[in-house]
């Protein structure tokens, strides 16, 4: 198998977080403990996740890390709607963001696919 970094999921997450970072650091002081943290733990949790499965011994192992990395990017596109409801974001911005995330959830379903095929 290729070194995580060599996956277009991984790549395509880890653009996720530059793109949820440069969002965030518009938002409001008193985010930064509230949704500015939110966001970008989920954000990051994507790609951490993603290459910690690869890094398992294990394809069952690995199947279960890809799948917590959709869930954090459930968990991420639900903040952003969250921003979008509390007008820290416009709707531009969250229709942006929102292409990222059908992105790399359409190739994090297909490499979870793939990695199914493995067992």
């Amino acid at each position: 198998m290729k070194s995580y970094t060599e996956l277009n999921v991984w790549r395509e997450a880890r653009a996720l977080v530059k793109v949820i970072y440069l969002a965030s650091s518009t938002f409001p002081p008193e985010e930064k403990y509230g949704l500015i943290s939110q966001l970008r733990r989920s954000a990051i949790s994507v790609p951490s996740n993603i290459a910690e499965g690869i890094g398992r011994n294990h394809v069952k192992d690995s199947i279960q890390f890809l799948y917590i990395a959709k869930g954090s990017l459930n968990e991420l596109e639900t903040q952003i709607y969250l921003c979008l409801d509390l007008d820290l974001c416009t709707q531009e911005q969250t229709n942006s963001i929102f292409e990222n995330i059908i992105t790399v959830r359409k190739l994090l379903i297909g490499f979870i696919k793939y990695m199914e095929t493995k067992k």
